[in-house]
């Protein structure tokens, strides 16, 4: 017996928003996860991430944050087996968006540079 698993979803360039860009980033645990793939070489599992930001989060509520940066356009998620490879999608974002996604990433990192001093 086959088991086939599906594919993930991804919308076109086209449809992604800045709308659904900001909400995906309003999330601190999916701004930590996009941070991280940014500044990776390589794409990364989703078991990657289970211990961030000093709290370990259960698969499920992961694979939700994935699924809302994944329908947000803002990463490629390509099955490997029974596993999910991630990437960012930061040039065609680039393409489309200009400098917002790199403004925000920065800004994060400040923010983040100043609550680690407090």
């Amino acid at each position: 017996m086959m088991i086939f698993m599906r594919t993930p979803y991804h919308p076109s360039i086209e449809e992604i928003t800045v709308e659904g860009i900001l909400h995906a980033f309003s999330d601190p645990v999916r701004m930590e996860i996009y941070a991280n793939l940014a500044a990776s070489e390589c794409a990364k599992n989703c078991s990657t991430f289970l211990n961030i930001q000093n709290q370990v989060l259960p698969k499920s509520t992961l694979s939700q944050h994935f699924r809302i940066l994944r329908e947000a356009g803002l990463i490629r998620s390509e099955r490997k087996g029974v596993e999910l490879i991630n990437s960012t999608r930061c040039e065609e974002l680039k393409e489309r968006f200009g400098p917002m996604i790199r403004a925000i990433l920065e800004a994060y990192a400040k923010q983040r540079k100043a609550l680690m001093k407090i």
